[in-house]
Parts: structure tokens; sequence; C-alpha cells
């Protein structure tokens, strides 16, 4: 679930010229920033020389070394890491975003979670790419906004540049169905009536 009173889209579009921006926030943990992720940046980096990279957290020990790494690997490329930021400051480092991503390692940990920030981004009108995580999968298998990759970097890379290449309007088209979507089914008021039902339903009737 996520909060949908702070998580929203933004009430203009960023300007048509601005360069756009792919953005990730979190913790930074070893397995949110690794060889997919690596391979990915460098891939775009190749094709669209003009990308941005915004990582929204703080400064792990992980994410100072992968950054790092991916400057001498790709000499000139744009990475912004804004350190820590309070929760609710999150949603205005994304509302100028282009893509979303969420490029997770494959683990069993990872497989088992919900990831919610791919739930942030398609709150706040962004369009994602996310490696394949069972449980993202198995909840949005239907919607168009969020893509998945395999567990590479090039397959990654290549949908971060299909999304770049998309027209902005039909990018914000999808990305403003999924946010309304998101808000119907996984804003927290909602998840919590769920839960209550579902518990008052198993204390009436025990099995």
């Amino acid at each position: 679930g996520y909060e949908s009173r702070m998580f929203t889209p933004p009430e203009v579009p960023p300007p048509a010229d601005a360069p756009p921006v792919v953005v990730m926030h979190g913790s930074f943990d070893q397995h949110h920033l690794g060889v997919i992720a690596r391979d990915a940046l460098a891939m775009v980096h190749g094709i669209r020389p003009d990308v941005r990279f915004r990582f929204v957290g703080r400064e792990t020990s992980n994410l100072q070394r992968f950054v790092k790494e991916v400057r001498t690997r790709c000499p000139g490329i744009e990475i912004e890491c804004t350190g820590f930021v309070q929760y609710a400051n999150i949603p205005r480092h994304l509302k100028d975003a282009t893509v979303g991503i969420v490029p997770y390692e494959s683990s069993r940990g990872a497989h088992c979670a919900f990831v919610a920030k791919a739930v942030e981004f398609l709150a706040c009108g962004l369009v994602v790419v996310s490696t394949p995580l069972e449980n993202l999968q198995r909840h949005f298998a239907a919607e168009r906004a969020i893509r998945f990759s395999g567990f590479d970097g090039r397959s990654f890379g290549s949908h971060i540049i299909d999304w770049l290449a998309m027209p902005a309007a039909k990018r914000l088209e999808m990305g403003l169905k999924a946010a309304r979507l998101v808000a119907q089914e996984l804003d927290w008021p909602i998840l919590a009536r769920k839960a209550v039902d579902f518990t008052e339903r198993i204390h009436q009737h025990p099995p």
C-alpha cells in the first residue's frame, strides 16, 4: 500500500524540453543496486547521453560504490544523489521524473516482497521498469504502465529506452490512468478496511 494523499501526479507536467530523468528511491541495499542496474545505466547512457539518473535516499556505502563504478565506466553520465529525504518529501523528487525503476536482483526476499516504490512511482503518474519480481508481476499483470524486464541489464535498459522513445503525452496518459487505479486499490485506508473485513469474517466463521 501507499499514502495516496502524498503520492499524487504532478498538477503540471514537466516541460516537454526538460531532460529525461530516470529515478529510483529506497534504502539502496546490496540487492537493490547490482549488475542489472549497472549494465542498464551504461546501456541507456550509451544510447541517450541526455538522460539524468536520480537516486533518492540515504547514500549508503553500496550506493556510493555503485555510483563510482558507473561513473568510471561511463564518463560524463549525469547522476544525482539527493541524500536522506524525509518520507513526506519523497514525492517532489519523483513528480518531475520520466521513468521509475526497480532494478532488484533476484532473491527469495525480493520475490516475496510487494515493492512499495513501484506503487509510489505509478501513483505519481510515472511509467515503470522492474525486474520480474513475482508479487509485482502477479498484481500488475494487466497494467500497461509497468514493464517487466528479465534479470539482466540489457533487457532492463531496453525497456527504459522504449519508454523514453514514447511520446510524452502518451506516457503521461498511461501514467495517469495507472495512478487512478492504484488510488482505488492500494491506498492504505482501503487496504486497512479490507484487512478488518477479512479478520472479522474469520472471527465470525472460524475454519
